[in-house]
């Protein structure tokens, strides 16, 4: 199967950063240095790697003012829809072979390839729209009520991303790059085939995220990741309140939203810290015995990438992705359950030695299968399907 020859990706995100930005980025250097980058366009280019006239910004677009008059969940819409337009554009004028774009802001251009011939993919950050449920595609009742909102919030309604855009996206997309197992399970769950669906893992930086050679005297447990209740924090704060272990020490590392704040009044106390955003994050990792990530829906959560390069053993959920295997490199629970969190939280401040040990078995996991370079081999596999739906 062939690579293609003029890649053009579109994203929303951007090219060079953290978390989907770091993706984005790493995207287009594997385009570029395969020689397939034809254009990519995005709203911030943030890195050197790739020729600056290999990338459009849109950095000054007019939609940024958005923000400032409706709000943020309006704006992450609005920039979407406005992406994806210029996306249609830049499709028009170029001579393009594969389209590389993400759900939620790809249905235009999905349509435009699809009536040129181009062959195109899409990546999923989170599930299937409908999670795994059963859900009727026809409008229900308060999506018919929004769509005929007149007026002002009418107006507002408009930036907003539909389900059936995305369910749209998924049925115009000839490839689906979905993060893991329990995502590929949503969209079979819906009736997309699995041959439309392509496994692609993310990548770490194995050389900045490193073990430390001494582990922490304290038995501190980390969390890195927006403190929300999705990610299962309130399920943790209530475990570790309970649980009132010695030497111990809870971090948590991440913006704190509203919806966190009750929890953190109830349950928090002088064994939980808060250190917001943090550039080296790495640092934490490594002052940590433990990563703790509950979450009940992600698409492949990135801290259990960072953490496991940094040696640590974790306590995590199947929803957060698949890099911990449960007592191969860490411990498996359900989600949305602070007594099975309290239990291996025990499990392992009574147990050092297993802590190095599972630790040490989760840098080997992602220096064999989750560095970049793998991420890379993956994504020009992935092309190499999607050019063979032509």
């Amino acid at each position: 199967m062939d690579l293609p020859k003029q890649l053009f990706y579109s994203t929303s995100a951007r090219i060079g950063g953290s978390g989907l930005d770091a993706v984005a980025k790493e995207t287009v250097r594997v385009a570029h240095h395969a020689g397939i980058l034809g254009k990519a366009l995005a709203f911030e280019n943030r890195q050197n790697d790739v020729p600056a006239a290999l990338i459009r910004s849109l950095e000054r677009h007019p939609v940024r003012l958005i923000s400032w008059f409706f709000g943020r969940e309006f704006y992450y819409g609005a920039k979407k829809h406005a992406l994806d337009k210029e996306a249609v554009r830049e499709l028009k004028r170029g001579s393009f072979d594969l389209f590389h774009g993400w759900s939620g802001e790809s249905v235009r251009s999905l349509r435009e390839t699809k009536q040129r011939g181009i062959p195109s993919l899409i990546e999923i950050p989170t599930w299937h729209r409908h999670k795994g449920k059963s859900k009727p595609v026809r409008l229900t009742k308060s999506e018919r009520e929004r769509a005929e909102t007149r007026g002002l919030e009418g107006f507002k309604n408009r930036f907003l991303i539909t389900r059936q855009q995305m369910l749209e996206e998924y049925e115009l997309a000839d490839l689906i790059l979905v993060l893991s197992e329990k995502a590929e399970e949503t969209f079979l769950a819906a009736g997309v085939a699995k041959e439309k669906l392509f496994r692609h893992q993310r990548g770490v930086d194995v050389e900045r995220f490193v073990p430390v050679e001494k582990a922490p005297e304290i038995f501190r447990a980390v969390f890195v990741g927006a403190l929300i209740e999705r990610k299962g924090v309130h399920h943790l704060l209530r475990a570790w309140h309970r649980l009132n272990l010695r030497d111990a020490e809870l971090l948590l590392v991440g913006s704190v939203h509203e919806e966190i704040k009750p929890w953190l009044r109830e349950f928090g106390g002088p064994t939980v810290k808060i250190a917001g955003f943090v550039s080296k994050v790495e640092e934490c990792y490594q002052s940590a015995a433990v990563h703790l990530f509950p979450s009940s829906c992600e698409g492949s959560a990135k801290s259990t990438y960072e953490a496991a390069a940094c040696g640590l053993p974790q306590i995590t959920t199947r929803e957060s992705g698949d890099v911990v295997i449960d007592r191969e490199n860490g411990l498996i629970i359900p989600p949305e359950d602070s007594d099975a969190i309290a239990g291996a939280l025990r499990q392992l401040h009574a147990n050092r030695d297993l802590c190095l040990q599972l630790g040490a078995a989760g840098r080997r996991r992602v220096v064999e299968n989750f560095t970049w370079e793998h991420f890379g081999r993956r994504l020009l596999e992935a092309y190499r399907v999607a050019m063979s739906r032509r």
